[in-house]
């Protein structure tokens, strides 16, 4: 018999309990050693920035508003559980299918926990059922992985809803105290903030990213800090724009505040402080180009905004940041003999990116986009690709495919001239076809060409890897009209925009798709969403039950604005779009609820026990 003894160690739910002096340690191994505390503590990352002086601005401002708030574990919903499937053959070699936003990823962790090498594992994505960031990391990979090498058999596993929820990634929970100061025209002169991410057992690096958030206005002193906090509660794991709608919420709720004190429309304070090129960011780097003023501008001018709410409605707006990613990626594209195109890459498609792939492919060479064929290849059919993560796919991978169809389009017109028997020099690529002005006949078509290849030269194929740099910040502007049921503290929402710039949209209508279902999640986040926990720290509601996501029955369809300042920095002027929709929407509602009831909600979820309550609190 096997007799196990077991010792009970205190736990650490609560950011407060977490970093006070004394507190038990979520974990032992796991602390910041390098920077702020040298003791073991539950500080796993602090990150303190500050330029000018915050203090001496907030003792001069003519208005000064500060607001604490706390945000609720989250999670991203997916519907798709986290699955794989393993097959490890007699000569060790292991083909793994996973559902996953990065298969090189998969590989390279499943490598290092099982001492593997990499050339061991072959994983190929398979089609993905919703990620948002949750599948950016590997649970089951490496278990099914040592199991099919055991057992010399295929192993498939596959989490219940109820693993999900207990076992993946959360969101982290947050606490938040943000002091603004202004002057009595509405300049915004200084910011002092202080974030608590509460990140689960293992560092994180939310504290980080949260301090980005006051990226969106000019604000010439600062003062802010940013804590990952461990805590006897889920490691957490990326989230669409991870960790900024916290701050987000908390910064829009205290600048509508102050637009309010000051009698200003919440879009004019907005745009007098609005970021433009060259303002510092507070990690000190010059904003590139940036579209932030023009959805302003947008939201001002749209129709929503022009128009009165509806009988018994109230009106929100809130701005949200992310800073987009470039990072490594690699694509291929094979010229067929029929004309056709093969697109191949790295990204698994979470948002659309196949289809902007080939609409670029198709803008480049000339020809229909549905004689492009994308391919989203396993990890030893195309070069090193990173995760699809940080809204990168489209610009990155996008770059990438570019630069291999432009890098095509220079052998085709070196094979025309070949064929039409011309200097090199003179022959273009226009429309599709080789052009030159001294040959006489018709252009020669990219189907002629490749027709020829084997004539000229053979197989026409091109491969661009790079590690992208440049990607373009993207801002959103939301408006939402909502009416409070002071009798249940239910909110309903009757009208939502949600405007964004996007650099160049690709893919308009996959664009939209990406405004829409950040808002969605963000109103989910904002009114129903929430882990609860027990006294010693079991998750009580581990399915879709108890947490519950919206459905399209709780919400009017999601209208959207699409701003086009293009990014330099993209051939086609490309921004990432998927993380930016879901920073706004807390703060939107928040602030309608402000306009609706007059009571400022300053904790997430905002739902009816907490707005009854926050209700009576105020009569």
């Amino acid at each position: 018999a096997i007799e196990v003894e077991y010792e009970l160690l205190p736990v650490v739910l609560g950011i407060d309990e977490a970093m006070a002096d004394g507190a038990p340690l979520a974990n032992e191994q796991n602390y910041q050693k390098f920077v702020g505390p040298s003791d073991p503590s539950n500080i796993a990352t602090h990150t303190p920035l500050e330029r000018g002086d915050a203090d001496a601005a907030m003792a001069a401002a003519d208005i000064v508003i500060e607001r604490e708030f706390d945000c609720a574990h989250v999670h991203q919903g997916y519907i798709e559980p986290h699955a794989c499937v393993v097959d490890t053959g007699a000569d060790g070699k292991a083909n793994v299918w996973a559902s996953s936003q990065g298969h090189f990823m998969v590989r390279a962790i499943t490598a290092a926990v099982l001492g593997w090498e990499t050339s061991r594992i072959k994983v190929t994505p398979a089609e993905i059922g919703g990620g948002f960031g949750g599948k950016t990391t590997v649970y089951l990979e490496p278990v099914a992985a040592r199991l099919s090498e055991k057992a010399g058999r295929p192993v498939k596993l596959v989490m219940s809803r109820e693993e999900v929820l207990r076992s993946s990634g959360p969101a982290p929970g947050a606490k938040l105290r943000i002091k603004i100061g202004a002057t009595s025209d509405g300049e915004l002169t200084a910011i002092d903030g202080w974030m608590a991410y509460q990140v689960g057992a293992y560092g994180d690096f939310a504290g980080m990213v949260g301090a980005m958030s006051v990226a969106s206005y000019k604000f010439p002193n600062l003062k802010l800090e940013s804590w990952g906090v461990l805590s006897n509660t889920p490691k957490t794991a990326a989230y669409r724009a991870p960790s900024a709608p916290h701050a987000a919420f908390a910064i829009e709720s205290v600048i509508d505040d102050i637009a309010s004190e000051l009698g200003m429309d919440p879009i004019e304070l907005r745009l007098k402080n609005a970021a433009v090129e060259g303002d510092l960011t507070a990690m000190g780097m010059p904003h590139p180009r940036i579209g932030l003023v023009e959805c302003l501008e947008a939201l001002k001018a749209s129709d929503h905004y022009q128009s009165e709410p509806v009988e018994g409605a109230a009106r929100g707006v809130a701005v949200g940041f992310w800073f987009n990613i470039g990072e490594q990626s690699s694509a291929t594209v094979n010229l067929n003999e029929d004309g056709t195109a093969t697109v191949i890459t790295g990204s698994p498609d979470i948002g659309g990116s196949r289809a902007s792939m080939a609409l670029m492919a198709a803008e480049e060479l000339g020809i229909d986009v549905y004689s492009i064929t994308p391919v989203v290849a396993d990890t030893e059919a195309v070069g090193f690709t990173d995760v699809t993560e940080g809204s990168r796919a489209t610009f990155a991978t996008g770059k990438a495919v570019v630069e291999a169809c432009r890098e095509l389009k220079v052998e085709l017109c070196r094979r025309a001239a070949q064929t039409m028997g011309v200097d090199e020099a003179e022959v273009e690529w226009v429309d599709g076809a080789a052009v030159s002005p001294s040959h006489g006949g018709e252009p020669l078509t990219l189907a002629a060409i490749t027709a020829q290849a084997k004539r000229t030269g053979g197989p026409l194929t091109a491969t661009a890897s790079l590690n992208a740099a440049g990607a373009g910040p993207s801002f959103a502007v939301h408006c939402a009209d909502l009416k409070v049921d002071e009798e249940t503290g239910q909110t309903a929402i009757v009208r939502y925009t949600a405007v964004q710039d996007a650099g160049t949209a690709i893919h308009p209508s996959y664009v939209e798709g990406q405004m829409q279902g950040g808002s969605v999640q963000g109103i989910g986040w904002a009114l129903n969403e929430e882990y609860i926990f027990s006294s010693d720290g079991v998750l009580m509601n581990p399915g879709f039950l108890d947490y519950r996501i919206p459905v399209a029955s709780d919400l009017p369809m999601i209208e959207t604005i699409i701003v086009e300042v293009p990014n330099p920095s993209h051939p086609y002027g490309v921004r990432g779009v998927g993380e930016t929709g879901i920073v706004p929407p807390m703060a939107t509602i928040g602030n309608a609820i402000k306009a609706a009831t007059g009571v400022r909600m300053t904790s997430l979820p905002m739902s009816p026990p907490k707005v009854l309550k926050a209700l009576g609190d105020a009569r």
